[in-house]
């Protein structure tokens, strides 16, 4: 990825090369394109397009709501997102590029822009409009902040700003350069930035987090995940969506993982709240990606489960009835209608729960309904983004059977329209919108929306005369109100220990699990302290953070916590986003802590703890675990725990890549215990695993060791010029332990792409790589971008270092071959495809 601080010179280059080397549009996904034969077997008339108000007449909406129009064409087109200021003005994402036929036409082209609505008259409509930043190619994203907003345009985040009043941005600051791709999959790329309660910018599809201090832009880590939409609870749990999985949420602070890239499979980050998510659409509706599949759509020719779901919303607003609040309104625009699930917590597990049992909360007959977003507006309303249009699948990915249903139904045009709309209770009253201000006060008003954007301004302004408020506040208000006050706090800087040792006995668990969260190493011996501590979600924020701190005391105490809390997955969870590196004497300071009594909460930790070590592929701690568990009583529960997660590969089952031979100097001392201890069938079949994972000089059957062969003088000066290239250019995504980013990008660790032929790995540098693509067993629907401003040696040097580093044993390259791969692959200008690569790799390698 281009550093941000590379010069904007390159920057401009980088942007027109990445435009040359766009695809070809192709009018399907060549890979996965269906039957070429199609019936269409619900035979539809092709719909009318429809102007607001008899697109208003084709709603159904839930008794007790009614549907108004905020903003339609020809003030907006194509809208796909926005966001209002503190003081209810919209900035809306008119993404007027997008799919102006199935090839794709209009996507390289500068029309979009964000145009700034107001509500002059107080009527509840937007009759003022500024294009706020134009000559846009497919803006995504938009987030109002500090006087201004953050804007995105692949593959830039700006922070814009109007400073003369006139309504259009004058300040364009580059905040990002690798939000998302020029020209990548719209489907695909960083969206929906979010200011959460922690102050910090969280985003979908993106692992950057950003924070605002002091008019500068931060940057630190966080976790890629998501599709198309992000948004919190009153909490600050962060919630999104995939497009056949309509909520999903982060139980635990997201930013905890990423000290532990091999905790993939974690239920507490990326966990599936809604079991039940049957659709119920109001009419027919054919026009799906995978229509000609039978379990794709009823008898009735209505969608059943999702398949493209956008922009969930948890509802915070104060409008709607009490029993709404805290729901989930999530829009589903290939069904025409928006979900409402009702959410529960237990034991900081939450849950959705499906309230449709024939119909939805909204739905529409209008096939160009197509709802992309959801937000809570300054009025305590539900608002809606309607991009409304035919065509909503990108055309990388579509269908002989939609194409054949889009061009049967008429439905390329118009592509000019949409709408906002606003839901509210079909009350003679209005809902009223507050203008916010840093105002403390407002920490405590019922809208979640006025909460946050109060304590954004709060922080955004650094005002410290807001402090004493603010710590009044934490002993006199809601827990709610509480919270907020916190966290504001936290983003002026101003807690002290002392404040934060009186939050740390609050009544509410989330008040105290955020002291927790931000508590720092000088407050351990307190935390440490915290014995008594009963909430599973408090216990779980204690165990990320005394793991955090990396000592002694801190080990012990979370050692003695899940001894007696380890079968709570959050708590267990928690505790190993800290021990990276540490597997091993962990689990011999666990092993310590086993009486008669805590057996069932200790072993699935210890199972845990052998699993990371079985992911991590390191002989040295994995050895360490065998002895451990040949020093416990033979056949105890202990023993075969330890075992278990040591024979845990983490790769699919499915894959035909090898899992990694680990090669030990002898055979282990602990394996004659073991294979003596482990005889019933269950735990013998663990051992052979085990045993099958590792080779030492001499074991019948193994294969000859690795030789490897030292580097000369040249591959040396090669290997520190790659390394010194990784860190400036490539650890930011691939990240610097070299086990990726989930949602950015896939690990280089033991990855076969690496490890195998230089001519792939080069030819992916030079011209990029687009996604889907297998690593490790493991799906990745990511872009990879060119590097263009690369020279042959700095490749060979970058290649030869990913070859090497991590205990990597493959050959160095030299910049010769890299010279000949790059002549070889001239004529080819698109980004490569897994397929492609796969078939260069059955021909002869240059080297």
């Amino acid at each position: 990825m281009p550093s941000p601080r590379f010069p904007a010179l390159l920057r401009s280059s980088l942007v027109v090369l990445a435009l040359s080397l766009l695809p070809s549009a192709h009018a399907v996904n060549q890979k996965n394109a269906g039957p070429e034969k199609v019936e269409l077997k619900f035979k539809l008339p092709p719909p009318a397009p429809l102007s607001w108000e008899e697109e208003m007449k084709t709603f159904k909406l839930e008794k007790g709501f009614r549907i108004e129009l905020v903003a339609s064409e020809p003030m907006i087109e194509s809208p796909v997102a926005m966001s209002f200021d503190d003081q209810g003005r919209l900035y809306v994402v008119e993404m007027r590029g997008y799919m102006h036929d199935l090839a794709g036409g209009g996507e390289t082209e500068p029309t979009g822009r964000v145009s700034l609505l107001e509500d002059t008259d107080g009527d509840g409509r937007m009759d003022k409009t500024t294009p706020f930043l134009d000559n846009l190619v497919m803006p995504r994203a938009v987030m109002a902040v500090n006087g201004g907003a953050l804007i995105a345009v692949p593959p830039n985040l700006f922070f814009c700003k109007d400073t003369d009043g006139d309504g259009k941005a004058d300040v364009k600051d580059v905040v990002a350069t690798d939000y998302g791709t020029l020209g990548g999959q719209p489907e695909h790329m960083a969206n929906t930035p979010v200011w959460a309660m922690d102050n910090a910018i969280w985003s979908a599809g993106y692992s950057t987090r950003f924070k605002l201090r002091g008019g500068v832009w931060q940057k630190d880590s966080g976790l890629g995940r998501g599709q198309w939409g992000l948004c919190q609870d009153d909490y600050g749990r962060l919630y999104f969506n995939y497009n056949s999985d309509m909520l999903r949420a982060d139980l635990l602070p997201t930013e905890a993982f990423t000290r532990n890239p091999l905790l993939r499979n974690a239920s507490s980050v990326n966990a599936k709240v809604a079991a039940d998510q049957t659709l119920y659409p109001s009419h027919p509706t054919p026009g799906v990606n995978r229509g000609y599949d039978p379990k794709s759509l009823r008898a009735d020719g209505t969608l059943s489960k999702p398949t493209g779901t956008c922009g969930a919303l948890i509802y915070r607003g104060d409008a709607f009835p009490a029993a709404y609040r805290g729901n989930a309104f999530i829009p589903e625009p290939c069904a025409n209608l928006v979900k409402r699930f009702t959410m529960s917590e237990k034991g900081g597990i939450v849950t959705a729960t499906n309230t449709a049992k024939t119909t939805e909360f909204l739905t529409s007959t209008d096939e160009r309904f197509r709802p992309v977003n959801a937000a809570d507006g300054p009025d305590g309303a539900l608002y809606l983004v309607d991009m409304y249009r035919g065509i909503i699948q990108h055309q990388s990915f579509l269908t002989h059977y939609l194409i054949a249903n889009i061009k049967d139904r008429k439905l390329e045009t118009p592509f000019n329209q949409g709408r906002i709309w606003r839901i509210v209770p079909d009350t003679k009253e209005r809902p009223q919108p507050v203008k916010v201000s840093k105002d403390v006060k407002l920490l405590s008003h019922a809208s979640g929306w006025v909460r946050d954007t109060a304590q954004r301004l709060i922080v955004e302004s650094g005002d410290a005369s807001t402090v004493p408020a603010l710590k009044e506040l934490l002993t006199t208000g809601t827990p709610l109100s509480r919270l907020h006050a916190l966290w504001a706090l936290d983003g002026l800087a101003s807690i002290t220990p002392d404040v934060l040792r009186s939050v740390l006995a609050d009544k509410d668990a989330q008040v105290r699990a955020a002291a927790v969260r931000i508590a720092g190493r000088d407050l351990a011996p307190d935390l440490i302290a915290l014995t008594s501590e009963k909430d599973a979600l408090v216990l779980a924020h204690l165990a990320i953070k005394l793991t955090s701190f990396n000592l002694p005391d801190a080990d012990a105490a979370v050692a003695r916590l899940l001894a007696s809390h380890g079968k709570i997955a959050l708590v267990r969870e928690g505790a190993l986003t800290g021990l990276r590196g540490r597997e091993a004497a962990f689990a011999k300071l666990l092993a310590g802590q086993l009486n008669k009594d805590n057996g069932t909460q200790i072993m699935p930790v210890m199972e845990a703890l052998g699993a990371l070590l079985a992911s991590a592929n390191k002989a040295g701690p994995f050895e360490d675990m065998l002895e451990l568990a040949a020093a416990q009583p033979k056949g105890g529960a202990l023993q075969v725990a330890t075992i278990k997660g040591l024979a845990t590969t983490g790769a699919d089952p499915k894959s035909k890549t090898p899992v990694k031979l680990l090669w030990l100097e002898a055979e282990p001392t602990s394996f004659k215990t073991l294979k003596a201890a482990m005889t019933d069938k269950t735990s013998a079949k663990l051992f052979t695993s085990v045993e099958a994972r590792l080779a030492w000089p001499g074991k019948p059957g193994a294969p000859p060791p690795p030789k490897i062969v030292p580097l000369n003088e040249a591959q040396t000066a090669l290997f520190e010029k790659g390394k010194t290239i990784y860190a400036t250019l490539c650890a930011a995504c691939h990240q610097p332990h070299g086990f990726g980013l989930d949602g950015l990008a896939p690990p280089l660790v033991d990855s076969e792409w690496v490890l195998g032929k230089p001519d792939i790995t080069a030819r992916i540098v030079m011209q990029g790589l687009a996604g889907p693509v297998k690593v490790g067993g493991r799906n990745f629907n990511l872009a990879m971008p060119p590097l263009p401003q690369l020279s042959d040696e700095d490749i060979a040097g970058v290649l030869t270092y990913i070859r090497r580093e991590w205990e990597h044993t493959a050959s160095p390259v030299d910049t010769k071959t890299v010279s000949t791969i790059r002549e070889q692959s001239k004529s080819h200008m698109t980004m490569w495809t897994e397929q492609e690569l796969k078939n260069l790799g059955k021909k002869p390698s240059t080297k």
